[in-house]
């Protein structure tokens, strides 16, 4: 049987019956905002496909250019940070962080340059 319980910093945590570890899923409103994203960019070509990781300390939804390929992107969403530096960050391929903060919808914003078009 499976339980559901908030933790301090407001993140939904699932705990199994018998087990020590807590994983840490993303929320329905989270996935919202960044298939959002991930949707404008496969329309404009640049991304193809994702993948996403519940971890015992960590979400992370990666982001693919080629299926066969590294992640060229991770949203990594850490609770236990979240007090310190933001729950949230966005790393590159080569795990450089490129963006952190406690406001997804605000993180998610990096993304924009990528599609905006100047128009004559």
């Amino acid at each position: 049987m499976k339980t559901t319980t908030k933790d301090s910093s407001d993140f939904e945590r699932i705990v199994s019956d018998g087990e020590s570890a807590s994983l840490i899923y993303l929320h329905r409103n989270e996935l919202h905002l960044i298939l959002n994203i991930y949707g404008r960019m496969v329309a404009a070509g640049l991304w193809k496909d994702y993948a996403i990781d519940t971890l015992k300390d960590e979400a992370i939804f990666s982001i693919f250019k080629h299926a066969t390929e590294m992640p060229t992107y991770r949203i990594i969403k850490q609770p236990s940070i979240a007090q310190k530096q933001g729950a949230w960050r966005i790393t590159s391929m080569s795990g450089q962080i490129i963006k952190r903060g406690k406001d997804l919808a605000a993180l998610l914003r990096y993304f924009d340059k990528f599609t905006l078009k100047i128009v004559d």
